[in-house]
């Protein structure tokens, strides 16, 4: 399948063998290269589009980005195209973060503006959120060791991306194939989330720090002083704050903020029980006065990883072939569950067995009960040795 990028165009699927729309003719190929397949997303500023590269010989999947004002008055299409260049340059600075999608290509065809970056398998976490439901601690753990260092290297850079929000972290997926379904695989462990949509980023000079800008962002999830048009470095650890007591109680992030009392309220939603000291780092990021929350993202980091290791768990089942991070409590509890089943039914087994040659035998006086029930209690001791040796060695798979 080929899709035609004119925007006026009123047919614009087409067979994957055009080079030229049959409906209206448009140039299908971006530099003689890129084929967009179908549309993925639009916006205020324009529209995206899932892509293959045909120059390359394993034709990998990319995506497009068209610049399409909505509105298409003069002081628009300036800040649009202003916006639009603004992100290829970040991805261009910043692209070459493997958690940052790369930018493959900029430029303009038939007088309308391009982007191309590389394509991040996935879902983002509102997604997850909506598929898997609710994050518990361990998950919000992880994620901050994840998306923290992400952060960190953005901001050592200048840049302030001014928009983080679950929609804009991507969890990466890969498939393989087993028979003839493809078989979706999450990937975990560190380095699996991916901050995207720089759209928004801005660059950090002193000058630009002191003076007025455009309030930019989400609202749910934007800083008091970045709706103000003076966003920080700080205003990205507020967002991200704020992602997260999301992602805990599945809430908007306006009902979650009592405005007659200027209080976060978002423990009293939170649906898994939550630590005092996870509660305590995610308060400080989501200070409203600047100057009471973290001011580097470092001093977040040092404060994540003095919270007990035995809570740092992966946000999904890990590959055991990709990390080391110990399996999901519920695992474990599944297996534990299914162990004790085999256990009654061996035992129970074994006791109706036993019962039955009592009564052939006659064997009731208390000296052969004693016996039994010594040898009852061995054979209990026994299975429960074995049964736990097969636990460690599953788990141990697992890992």
């Amino acid at each position: 399948m080929s899709y035609c990028l004119n925007p006026r165009c009123l047919e614009p699927q087409n067979t994957h063998n055009e080079n030229f729309c049959v409906s209206c003719g448009s140039k299908l190929l971006l530099k003689e290269r890129y084929r967009a397949i179908r549309p993925i997303g639009h916006g205020g500023f324009g529209r995206t589009f899932l892509a293959v590269d045909e120059d390359k010989p394993s034709q990998p999947q990319c995506v497009i980005k068209q610049l399409h004002p909505q509105s298409q008055g003069t002081s628009t299409l300036n800040k649009a195209l202003q916006l639009f260049t603004q992100e290829a340059m970040r991805l261009d600075e910043l692209g070459k973060h493997p958690q940052i999608p790369e930018l493959l290509a900029y430029f303009t065809q038939d007088d309308r503006h391009y982007l191309l970056q590389e394509f991040i398998r996935g879902n983002n976490l509102a997604e997850e959120l909506k598929q898997s439901g609710i994050f518990q601690e361990e998950l919000i753990i992880e994620l901050l060791l994840d998306l923290l260092p992400v952060l960190q290297f953005c901001h050592s850079k200048q840049v302030i991306h001014r928009d983080i929000k679950p929609e804009n972290i991507i969890q990466r997926v890969s498939y393989s194939h087993s028979g003839n379904n493809q078989v979706k695989k999450l990937l975990t462990g560190k380095g699996n989330l991916v901050l995207v949509d720089f759209g928004a980023s801005k660059v950090a000079t002193s000058t630009a720090l002191n003076r007025t800008g455009t309030s930019i962002g989400s609202p749910e999830y934007v800083a008091p002083e970045q709706i103000r048009g003076k966003a920080i470095f700080a205003s990205d650890i507020y967002s991200l704050g704020v992602t997260c007591i999301f992602l805990l109680t599945g809430k908007s992030p306006f009902d979650l903020f009592d405005v007659n009392n200027a209080v976060w309220i978002w423990q009293q939603y939170a649906q898994y029980p939550i630590s005092k000291s996870l509660c305590n780092i995610l308060d400080k990021m989501l200070e409203t006065i600047p100057a009471r929350r973290y001011q580097t993202v470092e001093q977040v980091i040092n404060d994540i990883n003095s919270l007990s290791s035995s809570s740092k768990k992966s946000i999904i089942s890990p590959d055991p072939k990709k990390s080391s991070t110990p399996i999901s409590k519920a695992v474990s509890s599944q297996v534990d569950i299914e162990l004790e089943e085999i256990k009654t039914q061996f035992l129970n087994g074994k006791s109706n067995k036993n019962k039955h040659k009592k009564q052939n035998r006659n064997h009731n006086n208390s000296a052969n009960q004693s016996t039994n029930s010594g040898s009852q209690n061995l054979k209990k001791d026994k299975i429960d040795t074995e049964l736990d040796e097969i636990r460690s060695k599953f788990l141990e798979n697992k890992e």
